[in-house]
């Protein structure tokens, strides 16, 4: 791990939680926190099974405890949230110039959605340039004055983004990074998904072969990331390390992945390769399993392609959490450290028949075992894949 990357903050919030503890306590005790939505008025009220995080807007600017713009949108709120703990438990009190880099899919739709009306009534457009600028306003709620982007690579975008902050790190560009992802739900994104036919209306079975589609949800999850020769001189507690990230593109369809996994296959070999590991020695797959009948017998495909006989236990944390797009990979990167630190494998919820092709069966109980490295994959609409490679510290 001559060039891994140290990771010395985690922070979270989701449907199953407010903070790292709380989600490490759900996953544990099985609790998954997809329900009938709440916060968004409309068809989907009340109907609409969602992993809703369970504060309002007013809620989590009262757990920030600083001001927010009054055009902040939630996506922002929920990153910051995540972000604060991240860098709190990394000892870093102000961002100041530390570079932030969040992954996101709709951003700060929801601010649109909440003057559309408006736009349409008096043709009156926000006098703003950040406005739905989730980065710009989170930068601003951290204090931050150094280098700040967003990446949206659909479901891959905390992946890429966190890719993309160990690069910089690597390339001596700065010391640490605050990276991860962050997504709120709205209108836009349940009613984009309910087109496609994907949305689900039963709990989502990731992996089973009575799968109906997936549940969306929303969250955001942060890390701090540091160069290993940044901590040289320092006794700062290290997580876990960020030893390889990769991503690939099979250009096959908008929305779908090619029968074989030519995209996840490529980006779970890359990130093989970068880490200078063998498939054997990866010890648990944090898979992205949307509980969708493409995602799942492709990503199940190329996983078979490249493990052979030596395929892992792998699982989908998205039976507890949903689907939280721009944000799960960022989310889903902490529960493969949670599952290096804890030394347990996360069971797959609600899994009971095995998939006939290929025959893969996830995790449907958690097991303790010896957990080293851990892949984590996510993969977005345009065939947009992700990999991430997590090992012991």
């Amino acid at each position: 791990m001559k060039n891994a990357i140290a990771v010395t903050g985690m922070g979270m919030i989701t449907a199953i939680g407010n903070d790292v503890a709380q989600n490490y306590h759900s996953l544990l005790q099985k609790q998954h926190g997809i329900k009938p939505l709440q916060h968004i008025s409309g068809k989907h009220q009340h109907h609409t099974l969602v992993g809703e995080v369970s504060l309002t807007n007013e809620a989590l600017i009262e757990k920030l405890g600083t001001e927010v713009p009054d055009y902040c949108s939630r996506t922002s709120l929920l990153a910051a949230i995540a972000a604060k703990e991240a860098m709190s438990q990394a000892g870093i009190t102000a961002a100041a110039d530390m570079p932030i880099v969040l992954g996101t899919s709709v951003a700060g739709m929801d601010i649109f959605e909440q003057h559309f009306p408006r736009l349409q009534q008096t043709g009156t457009l926000i006098q703003r340039r950040d406005v739905g600028d989730s980065s710009a306003i989170l930068a601003k709620i951290l204090g931050s004055n150094g280098y700040v982007t967003a990446i949206s690579t659909a479901c891959s975008s905390a992946a890429n983004a966190i890719g993309f902050g160990a690069r910089l790190l690597r390339s001596g560009r700065a010391d640490r990074v605050l990276v991860g992802g962050s997504d709120a739900l709205s209108k836009f994104t349940i009613n984009g998904f309910d087109s496609l036919m994907l949305l689900s209306d039963q709990l989502n079975r990731p992996f089973d072969s009575n799968r109906k589609g997936l549940n969306l949800g929303e969250g955001a999850g942060f890390l701090v990331l540091e160069s290993t020769r940044s901590l040289k001189n320092t006794k700062k507690p290290i997580l876990g390390y960020l030893n390889a990230f990769s991503n690939a593109n099979d250009a096959f369809h908008q929305t779908s992945t090619s029968d074989n996994g030519e995209g996840a296959y490529l980006a779970m070999q890359e990130a093989l390769k970068m880490a200078e590991l063998i498939p054997s020695e990866i010890d648990y797959i944090n898979a992205h399993g949307t509980a969708t009948e493409n995602n799942d017998r492709t990503e199940a495909t190329a996983i078979q392609r490249l493990f052979n006989d030596t395929i892992p236990p792998f699982s989908s944390t998205k039976s507890y959490t949903g689907h939280t797009l721009g944000a799960s990979a960022g989310i889903e990167a902490i529960y493969a450290l949670l599952a290096i630190q804890h030394q347990l494998a996360f069971a797959n919820l609600r899994f009971e028949n095995t998939m006939e092709q290929p025959a893969l069966p996830p995790l449907a109980e958690h097991q303790r075992m010896d957990i080293r490295h851990v892949l984590s994959n996510s993969f977005g609409f345009g065939g947009n894949c992700s990999s991430l490679i997590f090992s012991h510290a």
